[in-house]
């Protein structure tokens, strides 16, 4: 049994006053990607130099504006790489480099050197504020563990003096999670003192859920109890750096949202260290699918998978959101029923909003297609084989025909044992209905009008090999063909349905034809189809489609 009495509770923040709950995201955020450093550092085999250049043409092609590559003072790869960048002169002038630092002179001094000729630097000082690190690790009174942040912003203000370039200061109390919002607040406040910030160059308080250790609204109460107590508001930048411990880092971080905060720090699919940090793009492709532009250039999540793999080492689940595999794909049958009928009421509707069921955003809006949204397998319904049949080679399949196909791919599946693809549907279509010649199989056919109603079908096909030529007259061509041979072999099938549509568009068009057939003489019921450049030549396929199939089955 779990010992479960050996944790206790963290204790939630009594803040009755929230307004958070009642607001909603409007806006994309400040996004800064940390993947070069915090992503990088929880590698397994850490990118080396020509991976960090490939992550970091990634990230400036997304639209990052700030992007933290790396802590320079304290590794010489990061530092090397800071120093090719500038050298190969890869930072654009809109863009901001973030270095991380302790609050140490030599870490600092070597921190400055590296970020030498960057026009917009984001220095960014840290240390621990929480509770358990102030007792277990550093054995540090509050007022000691302030100081800390006190002395590191002075000396990063004094060597700011004489750099050229524009610095914007980063303050994170890490383990904020952890730390009594009065005791971040003041060592926030110390800081700020200090350095000094206004409205046109304001600081940045970074208040990290470094190990997430509450339910999401209570990150949020805190976020907005410091975003409320603030002085000076104007003059903050309030960001937040989320991680996954309890896997609600996402929830958190839109919460934060709400709660007022401006910025967000995370990387690419939520690389980090334990659970990882949050996934911004996640949090971006949520606001897209609110209708909010996320203001990244996210359009294509093969690319960003692509290199995300080659650079990281590391795969993207199946099921993680937007980016896996099988997020866009429907096994269920009633699923797969839903989207057909969702698609085909979009395009009837042509509002331009994106309602269908099971699929939250078009999968085509982020370089997606729709090959893999359905997938059949043994548990698969009609609705599905007629979406791929549909949305992939466009047949588009009677509604009373659905059930009829869809059995024949179910047990395709139980025989395979596994899932069908979409090409194997597409030839089990073929094989089961367009190609069937045995025992009839259709030559050609000439037709010609005796009046307004009536008309003369001559056909030449086969039975059983042997070749045939008759004539006979009907109301139209497929009546007249039905007719001949009921009369030639001592039939009696009737058509019940016939549906027809063209296969793509302009004047080279093929058309399609569908006829629900029975035989009156053992009540069997199917379908047969067709294909042709001419409609009457599909039609007639499809008739003798039908014929073959009632012979067979």
């Amino acid at each position: 049994m779990l010992n479960y009495k050996k944790y206790k509770r963290v204790p939630v923040l009594h803040y009755p006053e929230r307004e958070w709950p009642d607001k909603e995201i409007e806006h994309a955020p400040m996004w800064c990607s940390v993947d070069l450093r915090d992503g990088n550092q929880a590698l397994i085999d850490p990118m080396n130099v020509e991976e960090k250049m490939e992550m970091f043409r990634l990230l400036l092609k997304l639209g990052f504006k700030q992007i933290e590559i790396g802590f320079p003072a304290a590794s010489q790869i990061e530092y090397d790489f800071l120093r090719k960048l500038v050298a190969e002169n890869m930072i654009p002038d809109d863009v901001q480099v973030q270095v991380l630092t302790q609050c140490r002179e030599h870490l600092i001094d070597r921190t400055f050197e590296a970020i030498q000729g960057i026009k917009n630097v984001i220095v960014h000082i840290y240390n621990s504020t929480s509770v358990l690190q102030r007792d277990v690790v550093f054995h540090k009174d509050k007022e000691a563990i302030k100081q800390i942040a006190i002395e590191g912003t002075r000396m990063v203000k004094e060597r700011a003096k004489n750099f050229d370039g524009n610095i914007q200061l980063e303050y994170s109390p890490e383990s904020f999670t952890g730390t009594e919002v009065e005791f971040a607040l003041d060592i926030c406040t110390a800081v700020q003192d200090i350095w000094e910030p206004t409205p046109e160059n304001k600081i940045i308080f970074n208040l990290p859920a470094t190990v997430e250790m509450n339910t999401p609204n209570v990150y949020a109460d805190q976020i907005e109890w410091m975003h409320k107590h603030f002085k000076n508001r104007e003059s903050i930048i309030l960001s937040v750096h989320p991680h996954n411990d309890r896997g609600t880092g996402i929830a958190a971080t839109e919460l934060s949202l709400l709660a007022g905060a401006d910025r967000v720090e995370g990387t690419l699919f939520g690389n980090g260290e334990r659970t990882g940090n949050i996934d911004i793009l996640n949090i971006a492709y949520n606001m897209f699918s609110q209708g909010i532009d996320p203001e990244l250039n996210i359009e294509n999540i093969k690319e960003i998978i692509e290199v995300y793999e080659r650079c990281c080492k590391m795969d993207i689940d199946m099921r993680h959101p937007y980016a896996g595999k099988l997020v866009f794909t429907a096994f269920s049958g009633s699923h797969q029923d839903a989207i057909n009928k969702g698609v085909h009421a979009l395009n009837e509707r042509n509002t331009g909003i994106w309602e269908v069921p099971y699929l939250p955003i078009d999968p085509a809006d982020i370089g997606r297609e729709y090959e893999p949204v359905v997938r059949i397998n043994s548990q698969s319904g009609k609705g599905g084989v007629a979406f791929v049949m549909e949305s992939m080679y466009g047949y588009k399949l009677p509604k009373e025909m659905h059930k009829e196909f869809a059995d024949v791919i179910q047990k395709m599946s139980e025989e395979q044992g596994g899932e069908i693809e979409p090409e194997q549907i597409f030839d089990a279509f073929k094989h089961e209905y367009i190609a069937l010649d045995d025992p009839f199989e259709f030559k050609k056919i000439r037709v010609e009008d005796v009046n307004d109603k009536d008309c003369v079908a001559a056909i030449d096909f086969e039975y059983k090999k042997k070749p045939y030529h008759i004539e006979a007259s009907g109301n139209g061509p497929l009546d007249a063909v039905k007719t001949a041979i009921n009369k030639e072999f001592d039939l009696d099938v009737c058509v019940l349905n016939y549906s027809e549509h063209a296969l793509g568009s302009g004047s080279h068009a093929r058309a399609a034809a569908y006829i629900e057939m029975r035989d009156n003489r053992t009540g069997k019921e199917l379908f047969g189809a067709g294909d042709s450049s001419n409609i009457t030549k599909a039609t007639i396929r499809a008739f003798f489609s039908g014929l073959n199939r009632l012979a067979n089955k």
